[in-house]
């Protein structure tokens, strides 16, 4: 499981990660940090976190209202809509059986 930025305050902090970055960057990371009134390693490690979460599997949540279930349902259940295109391609030799390659 990834640890998410709520996670991150109740596990115990062991590890260290460094970075090494340009000054105009640690100004900026200052800056953002104190806008947030956190601490500079707080706001990092809850942006990187937060950033980890949106790029890995399976760590994207979202909501939908009872009306937008009810129409994602719908949508779920409707038959497939025709696809002459597809069934076509789907008739024709692949590359491989037509000894293409």
């Amino acid at each position: 499981m990834v640890p998410t930025p709520t996670m991150a305050n109740t596990e115990t902090r062991n590890d260290k990660l460094d970075l090494r970055m340009a000054p105009t960057a640690k100004r900026t990371l200052q800056a953002a940090a104190m806008a947030a009134q956190r601490s500079v390693s707080e706001f990092v490690l809850e942006s990187a976190l937060a950033r980890a979460e949106e790029i890995l599997p399976g760590g994207r949540r979202f909501g939908l209202s009872a009306e937008q279930w009810a129409a994602f349902q719908a949508a779920l259940s409707a038959p497939p809509r025709p696809a002459p295109r597809l069934a076509m391609l789907l008739k024709k030799p692949s590359v491989f059986e037509r000894g293409g390659i």
